[in-house]
C-alpha cells in the first residue's frame, strides 16, 4: 500500500501560481509513474500530466490544456512528485489529485493504483 499525501492547493487569483507536492510513503516510488488528475464539480475526473518512470531521466506528458503552464517533475531522493501550475485561469478550479501507476496508459485513471485524498484549487477573478 503506497500511502499519498497532497499539500498546496488553495485560493489564487487568475494569472497567478501554486504549487502541489505529492509524498509518497513507501521506498518504492521511484518505480512508479506519477500522475496529476482532477475533477470539477459536476464533473468526471481528468487526467492533468504524468511523469513516466523510464530510464534514464524519466518522461512527462501534459493534458492539451495545461501545456506550456503547468509542469510536473519529481524528486526521487524525497520520494515526491510536484506540479508547478502557472497562469492559472478560473477553468483550473478543481479538486486535484496524485495517483501513482506501474504500467498502463499514463492517462487513463483506471491505470493507477494508488491515490492521494485530494486538494482543493479554487482561481477567481
Amino acid at each position: 500500500q503506497v500511502q499519498l499525501v497532497e499539500s498546496g492547493g488553495g485560493l489564487v487569483q487568475a494569472g497567478g501560481s501554486l504549487r502541489l507536492s505529492c509524498a509518497a510513503f513507501d521506498r518504492t516510488f521511484k518505480y512508479y509513474s506519477m500522475g496529476w488528475f482532477r475533477q470539477a464539480p459536476g464533473k468526471e475526473r481528468e487526467w492533468v500530466a504524468s511523469f513516466v518512470a523510464d530510464l534514464p531521466n524519466g518522461r512527462t506528458f501534459y493534458e492539451d490544456s495545461v501545456k506550456g503552464r503547468f509542469t510536473i517533475s519529481r524528486d526521487n531522493a524525497e520520494n515526491t512528485v510536484y506540479l508547478q501550475m502557472n497562469s492559472l485561469k478560473p477553468e483550473d478550479t478543481a479538486v486535484y489529485y496524485c495517483a501513482a501507476s506501474l504500467g498502463g496508459p499514463i492517462s487513463e485513471a483506471r491505470e493507477y493504483d494508488y491515490w492521494s485524498e485530494g486538494t482543493q484549487v479554487t482561481v477567481s477573478l
